[in-house]
C-alpha cells in the first residue's frame, strides 16, 4: 500500500456568464499541489502559503476529515499544500486544493470512488472558504474539461472542450475582501425578471450546444449574462473597459471569472491572443489597476504528479 501521494489540480472558471452555479471549466492557467502522507494519528497541515493550518478552517483539511469519517479510516494524515492558484480571484483556488485532496485520499486508500463521489467530497471542503457547498469549480478541477452540475441528486456531466478553444484571463492586482465569495454572492438580486431569466437560459443552452458541437464561436458569442454580471461588475474597477477592449481586440465573449475580480475572455487558437490580453491590461490600467494576464486552454482534471 502507498503511504504518500501527490496530486495536482487545475484552476477553473465557473459560471461562464449565464451558467451561474451550474457551469465550470478547468483551465491550465494555475495549479495547486497536495501531498497526503499517512501518519499515526490526527490531521496536520503543512504549508508555506497563507492558508489556515487548522483543518476545520482549511478546504483540504475538511475534505480529509469528511472522508476519514465516512470510510472509518483510523490513520492520521499529513496534508502538504503548495498553492499555485491565486486565492480569492475567481480562479477556483479553494476548489483546486479540495479537488487535489479528494483525488489523493481516494488513491491513498484505494477507494476507487466514481467522479460524482469525488466531486461531492471535494465540494464539502468548499464550506471552509465559501461558507456554503457549491460544486461548479470543484467538479471542473476533479474531472477536467467543461462540466454541467445537476444537483439533487448530484450528477456532473462532463463534455470535452473544443481543441481550439483558448482563454485570456486578466487577474487584477487588488485587495480582495476576506470573505469575498460571500460578499460577491450577497450582491446578486433575489428577484429577477422572467425576460432576463429566459435570455440567460437561452445563452446557457447555446453554450452547451457550442461545447457539444466543438464550436468556440458559438460558445463565445453566447457568453452573455444579464443577471449576475451587471450586479457584480461594480466590484471590479474598469470592468466595462476591460470587456469592451477585449471584444474590440477580437475576443468572442468576455465575462467575470467565477465571483471575480478576474475577467476571462474566450477566443480560439486563430485569435490574436496577445492582442486581446494587452487590450484587457489597458482596460484595467484605465482604472489605475495593474493586472497579470495569462493565456490558457482547457485542462484535464486532478492527476497524480507522476502522470503529468
Amino acid at each position: 500500500m502507498v503511504s504518500k501521494i501527490t496530486i495536482k489540480a487545475p484552476s477553473s472558471t465557473a459560471n461562464l456568464g449565464p451558467g451561474f452555479d451550474v457551469f465550470g471549466l478547468a483551465v491550465d492557467a494555475f495549479y495547486d499541489e497536495v501531498t497526503l502522507t499517512k501518519t499515526k494519528k490526527g490531521i496536520t497541515i503543512v504549508t508555506d502559503d497563507n492558508v489556515p493550518t487548522n483543518p476545520e478552517n482549511n478546504t483540504a483539511g475538511l475534505v480529509v476529515k469528511n472522508m476519514k469519517k465516512k470510510f472509518k479510516i483510523k490513520d492520521g494524515i499529513e496534508i502538504k499544500i503548495k498553492k499555485g492558484v491565486p486565492a480569492g480571484f475567481g480562479m477556483g483556488s479553494s476548489a483546486a486544493s479540495a479537488a487535489a485532496t479528494a483525488v489523493a485520499f481516494d488513491k491513498l486508500f484505494g477507494l476507487k470512488l466514481d467522479g460524482n463521489s469525488l466531486v461531492e467530497f471535494a465540494g464539502s471542503g468548499e464550506k471552509a472558504s465559501a461558507g456554503s457547498v457549491h460544486y461548479d469549480n470543484v467538479a471542473a478541477s476533479v474531472l477536467g474539461g467543461f462540466v454541467i452540475v445537476k444537483t439533487v441528486p448530484l450528477d456532473v456531466i462532463k463534455i470535452e472542450p473544443p481543441k481550439n478553444l483558448r482563454m485570456c484571463v486578466a487577474v487584477p492586482k487588488l485587495e480582495v475582501p476576506k470573505k469575498k465569495t460571500k460578499v460577491s454572492r450577497g450582491v446578486i438580486p433575489k428577484q429577477i425578471k422572467l425576460t432576463d431569466s429566459i435570455l440567460n437560459l437561452s445563452n446557457a443552452s447555446a453554450i452547451v450546444a457550442g461545447f457539444m458541437k466543438n464550436d468556440p464561436d458559438l460558445i463565445g458569442n453566447s457568453i452573455k449574462d444579464v443577471i449576475v454580471e451587471p450586479a457584480r461588475q461594480h466590484m471590479i474597477p474598469g470592468f466595462a473597459k476591460v470587456k469592451q477592449n477585449a471584444l474590440k481586440a477580437g475576443a468572442l465573449g468576455v465575462t467575470i471569472s467565477g465571483a471575480g475580480p478576474s475577467v476571462i475572455a474566450f477566443a480560439k487558437t486563430s485569435s490574436d491572443l496577445k492582442k486581446i490580453s494587452s487590450a484587457m491590461s489597458r482596460g484595467f490600467a484605465s482604472a489605475n489597476t495593474k493586472c497579470q494576464t495569462v493565456i490558457c486552454k482547457p485542462s484535464n482534471g486532478a492527476i497524480d504528479r507522476k502522470s503529468s
